[in-house]
């Protein structure tokens, strides 16, 4: 990156125009986006929650029934809301909830199937991607719909514009990259809430994520490797590999394998997928994903390791190659999903959503059936 582009991002930044500073810097290091097929880059603006990582006893504002639906409400029409003060909090969207805790807070959606008990239910959270909206990525998953009928509880937490102005996850910053401050204290305090008001199986919660949402995914397993007992990550980035705005579109160009980033004493398990046409997200940073996932050694250091090629299903599909990674003692740590001629999108999803890819394999289906095989210990 020229001292001309760096010049010009930070005169935007100053000026307050921090989404143009991002496309200032996207445009430089990966030549623009187009909307439909990658995400926006992330942004480096916003606040950031403080506060110790132990506040599980958070606050839920609940607005309605929180199901993760789009069909309309029925009753009366709502009274009007004054306006907020500046700087207050905004009121949750309808549908929302909020959940508050010393670290932070933030919005929600919460699905949980008709006529489900949710004692001993497993939990899944899902994290968007920039631009996105649970609604939104909801819609282009599906998850509700298959990891509801296996009897998950679903959460999608909201990341907030006043955090970042694209509504990325902030995964890149070095204050959001700690257990005890920032977005992953806010995202395990929500966690460990749901599990504890729920009655749900703290042995099976799992969180999966795309782009951003899937560097969080990857971030939260290594500050937090004792709550989740699994991970999803599609198109995102191993943890440890940017601390700021240039070193994150840095990570995004090169990709972050090979590289010895740090890891939890415990590992977590993983299945990763990209597309090896990602222009936004440099597909090797999938390998640096399941890396993090086998306590921070290069995927040519471990043993037991199998590789197949699968192709997606109905006409025009797309190949992809599954490569398997396992212990000694034959557990999977970790599944890598290649997705050949695939961009920057979910793979398998639905056009209904942004950045989904309906050719590929169906990412929702194989982290669940992943999942399955993935029970945390104690």
């Amino acid at each position: 990156m020229n001292n001309d582009t760096m010049r010009q991002a930070m005169r935007l930044m100053q000026a307050g125009d921090l989404q143009a500073a991002t496309r200032t810097l996207q445009h430089r290091l990966t030549g623009g986006v187009g909307r439909g097929s990658t995400d926006t880059a992330p942004a480096a603006a916003g606040r950031t929650g403080a506060g110790p990582d132990d506040c599980i006893e958070g606050e839920f504002r609940i607005v309605d029934d929180g199901r993760a639906t789009d069909a309309p409400q029925a009753g009366p029409a709502p009274r009007p809301t004054p306006a907020p003060r500046p700087g207050a909090p905004r009121p949750p969207a309808r549908g929302r909830r909020r959940f508050s805790c010393e670290a932070g807070e933030l919005d929600y959606r919460l699905h949980v199937p008709d006529g489900l008990d949710t004692r001993g239910a497993p939990l899944l959270v899902m994290l968007h991607g920039c631009t996105q909206t649970p609604e939104d990525f909801a819609r282009g998953t599906r998850m509700d719909v298959l990891a509801g009928a296996q009897g998950y509880v679903v959460a999608w937490p909201a990341q907030s514009s006043a955090r970042n102005p694209n509504r990325c996850w902030n995964w890149f910053r070095g204050s959001d990259q700690q257990r005890d401050s920032g977005e992953p204290a806010i995202l395990a305090a929500l966690t460990r809430a749901l599990v504890a008001t729920r009655g749900l199986d703290a042995g099976r919660v799992y969180v999966a994520g795309l782009s951003a949402g899937g560097a969080m995914a990857a971030v939260l397993a290594d500050t937090h490797p004792e709550l989740y007992a699994a991970i999803g990550v599609h198109s995102g980035l191993p943890t440890g590999l940017a601390s700021d705005m240039p070193s994150a579109f840095a990570a995004m160009r090169k990709g972050g394998a090979g590289r010895r980033v740090a890891a939890a004493g415990t590992t977590v398990p993983a299945i990763v997928f990209h597309g090896d046409g990602d222009t936004t997200v440099h597909p090797d940073n999938a390998r640096g994903v399941v890396e993090q996932s086998l306590g921070g050694r290069p995927v040519a250091e471990v043993r037991s390791t199998s590789s197949t090629r699968e192709q997606a299903a109905g006409a025009g599909g797309r190949s992809a190659t599954r490569t398997l990674h396992r212990a000694a003692d034959g557990r999977v740590l970790a599944e890598h999903w290649m997705i050949h001629g695939a961009g920057h999108a979910w793979s398998g999803g639905d056009a209904a959503g942004t950045y989904t890819d309906p050719q590929g394999p169906d990412a929702s289906a194989g982290m669940l059936r992943f999942f399955a095989d993935c029970r945390r210990a104690g």
